[in-house]
């Protein structure tokens, strides 16, 4: 199916994007050293959370190896096959006898030892096989008769994300499709009049969400009650962040975190420890983290050699740049609280491996970005 030329190979490593790599490392090391003090190792904790990620870590820098082999035009060409694999392995996890099932929610697959949830996994394929739907679709999006066919190429996907459910990740494919359909050109009258739509029909879809969703709308919109689902967390959330003052208490002496007054510490709210350890100014370093990846995303977008190249690198941005707004943002009580991990900071096999070999992708497009000749 596929041919390895290594001499190309050696070639093209030397056109690897170094800068994206220390940048990612360095949130990486970031995250490990903060689940280091969520999973209190420092004080007798387990090691299972931090050798799962380290074990995640070394296995996602041998996908990221594994992707750069191959030209991701040579991947492309299967995007049927990849974009089947996809609804295959959403639809997986709803099925009784393959999907697990936990707090009312099919979201992950079990594989011997290993559990996966399978719509992480499907953000990569997803990438790929949409950016080769959308690549000639480029400056011809002005009406819905153009739009609507290659909106409806994700509409399953969201359905299956949404039936699972789990409405968080749902959004983060939502904004991976925006982002693409804005790079290809989607004109602007549409964008305002969606925009203006969504506001119209959210009474209804707040009427169409289940139980558990409403209950975390509710409790966005009422924080001083702590009886409503989620509140709880988020107080203690903007407790952590609020005590941490500008340089924190100290690695490993957070009092929020170490006396486990902070809920689920070492994912979804791992930005509450940072700030309550490393202060304001831990905050700040991972943001501007955050901020060069996501320029250097931008930047990888533009130096693709082939529009198939920008998209794929878009949908990456899109991705990322979801989950590091809405995980910080529910941290300190901006937006609702969802089930959205902290990209490469957050603790989850899933997680990493998604998010490396996503990043993989951004690698496998900026080394390929010029043509190179023997």
């Amino acid at each position: 199916m596929f041919k390895i030329d290594y001499k190309m190979m050696f070639k093209l490593v030397k056109q690897l994007d170094w800068k994206l790599i220390v940048i990612v490392l360095s949130i990486l090391g970031f995250g490990l050293v903060m689940i280091t003090s969520a999973t209190h190792l420092n004080s007798g904790g387990s090691f299972a959370k931090i050798s799962k990620q380290l074990l995640a870590f070394v296995l996602g820098v041998g996908l990221v190896i594994f992707i750069l082999f191959f030209d991701y035009n040579t991947i492309g060409k299967y995007y049927k096959l990849l974009y089947l694999i996809s609804l295959i392995l959403l639809v997986a996890v709803l099925l009784p006898v393959i999907g697990l099932e936990s707090r009312g929610a099919r979201r992950w697959i079990k594989l011997g030892p290993i559990t996966l949830q399978t719509s992480e996994i499907v953000k990569f394929t997803f990438i790929m096989s949409y950016a080769k739907i959308l690549e000639t679709h480029k400056g011809k999006l002005n009406n819905l008769k153009e739009i609507f066919p290659v909106v409806m190429y994700a509409v399953p996907f969201i359905g299956l994300i949404i039936a699972q459910p789990d409405l968080g990740s749902a959004l983060v494919f939502i904004c991976i499709v925006a982002a693409m359909l804005f790079v290809c050109g989607l004109d602007s009258k549409i964008i305002k009049r969606s925009i203006i739509l969504i506001v119209l029909i959210s009474p209804i879809l707040y009427l169409m969400m289940a139980d558990h969703q409403k209950v975390r709308i509710e409790a966005f919109l009422n924080p001083e009650d702590i009886t409503l689902k989620g509140n709880y967390q988020v107080m203690q959330s903007l407790i952590a962040v609020g005590s941490g003052g500008i340089s924190g208490k100290g690695l490993f002496n957070g009092t929020q975190n170490q006396e486990n007054f902070l809920p689920i510490n070492d994912s979804d709210f791992i930005f509450a420890v940072v700030g309550e350890e490393l202060g304001a100014i831990g905050m700040f370093v991972l943001i501007v983290l955050y901020i060069m990846l996501l320029f250097r995303l931008i930047y990888i977008s533009g130096e693709a050699k082939d529009f198939y190249g920008t998209l794929i690198v878009i949908g990456v941005f899109g991705m990322l740049f979801y989950q590091i707004v809405q995980n910080i943002s529910m941290t300190i009580a901006l937006l609702p609280v969802t089930g959205i991990t902290l990209p490469f900071v957050s603790a989850g096999a899933s997680s990493i491996l998604t998010s490396l070999a996503n990043i993989g992708l951004a690698l496998n497009v900026y080394m390929r970005r010029k043509k190179i000749n023997f």
